[in-house]
């Protein structure tokens, strides 16, 4: 689901070939991680919207060796790792959520999911706003107390009211565009930290 594969020759596209990693999105959950330190080692993670893996790829890095990272997506990765698991679903199908209830709980739910575009800002907006709020029901339901929060939205449709909602879960949020997202793009990232939910039992 992400829409952030390589377009074209740019200092961040350069970068990611140049380091490993498959899309330069990388920099962007890099960015973030580095103002908001979301991850550290032995952390359970959540990766919605992982193909082609960048995301995902950085997360077990930081918490390795004792740490773990669950991706899914529509699409196939190819990434092997220890710690990583993968499974293909979408998040927004409620067997889907049925299948993640049986986790063991995260200490970070984190997307970069995009819905497919159609040129419309409107319809996008809407997908866009429907994907979120998919992902933070999951966050919802999975997240250990004290947990964080990462997700995609497209600005000019719900976000004020998605950004409100996920105020009322988390000690602090903020809304966040990292040095890495084109100038042409529309999206921000919804992030909340210390999640007010019950304490589940691991």
């Amino acid at each position: 689901m992400n829409d952030d594969y390589s377009r074209g020759p740019d200092h961040y596209a350069e970068r990611a070939r140049k380091e490993g990693y498959p899309a330069r999105s990388v920099y962007k959950l890099m960015e973030m991680d580095e103002r908001l330190g979301l991850l550290r080692p032995g952390m359970r993670v959540l990766d919605v919207g992982a193909s082609p893996g960048s995301w995902s790829m950085y997360a077990l890095k930081r918490v390795r060796p004792s740490g773990s990272v669950l991706a899914l997506d529509l699409k196939p990765m190819s990434l092997a790792s220890p710690g990583f698991r993968f499974l293909q679903a979408d998040v927004r199908d409620f067997g889907t959520r049925e299948l993640l209830s049986a986790e063991p709980g995260f200490d970070l739910v984190m997307s970069d999911a995009a819905p497919d575009t159609t040129g419309s800002r409107a319809v996008d907006t809407g997908r866009s706003a429907t994907l979120a709020r998919a992902v933070i029901e999951v966050a919802r339901a999975l997240l250990g107390r004290g947990g964080s929060l990462v997700v995609k939205l497209f600005q000019g449709g719900d976000e004020r009211d998605i950004l409100s909602e996920v105020r009322g879960l988390f000690d602090s949020t903020k809304s966040f565009r990292p040095k890495a997202t084109r100038k042409s793009s529309f999206e921000i990232y919804c992030v909340g930290i210390g999640f007010r939910g019950p304490k589940r039992d691991d």
